[in-house]
């Protein structure tokens, strides 16, 4: 048992931080073990043996969405479904409402803390899905593609794929990689081009 409730802040921010971190950037397994490490440390302090492996499976049942939602989905929605759950594991462990407070804001803000990672170390391949990136500017030659893009602005083509959010539309026979305005768009559906920065397009529902 934890001697006092706000060290169960502590332990899940720094698990969960290092966990969602090892996700985001390429620490060969080094956040992973951290995060593994502080995890074990705050079920096994609070849990008996057979709670301690039904609620860590919980945890990374929800940590796994994530992974899936990265590689697979990319819309989010897996995504969340696995941050709740990771909030639910700690939340129900801790004996008591406080203890369950303070490892729920830990998961929350080792959450948001693990953004930080991306700024220092190098990026994973498998999250540059979740939205289109990679601006090409006039420095490496992408004028005319740019110019092309723009003259986009304002047209209506047709959704070739669901957009969870991002997906293929087309306008005039030609394909394009696009992203919705937050909206869910489905196959075949009208869309209308609503901004385009660089090679970048975004898109909203054509509403009868």
């Amino acid at each position: 048992m934890l001697e006092t409730d706000w060290i169960a802040l502590l332990i899940t921010f720094f698990g969960t931080m290092f966990l969602i971190g090892e996700l985001l950037v390429n620490m060969r397994g080094i956040f992973a073990v951290l995060g593994l490490g502080f995890i074990t440390v705050f079920f096994s302090s609070y849990l008996a043996v057979d709670m301690f492996i039904i609620m860590m499976f919980v945890y990374f049942l929800g940590l796994t969405l994530m992974i899936i939602d990265g590689k697979l989905i990319n819309d989010g929605t897996l995504a969340t479904i696995g941050a709740a759950a990771m909030i639910t594991a700690v939340g129900f462990s801790a004996p008591t409402w406080t203890a369950g407070l303070y490892s729920v804001i830990g998961v929350i803000a080792g959450g948001f803390a693990a953004l930080v990672f991306l700024k220092v170390f190098k990026r994973r391949n498998m999250w540059n899905k979740m939205a289109l990136n990679d601006q090409m500017t006039s420095e490496m030659g992408y004028n005319s593609m740019n110019e092309t893009y723009q003259k986009l602005l304002g047209k209506t083509g047709t959704a070739r794929t669901d957009m969870r959010p991002s997906g293929t539309i087309e306008i005039e026979g030609e394909d394009y990689s696009a992203v919705s305005n937050g909206q869910w768009i489905y196959k075949d559906q009208p869309v209308t081009v609503a901004f385009v920065d660089g090679t970048k397009i975004m898109v909203k529902k054509v509403h009868d």
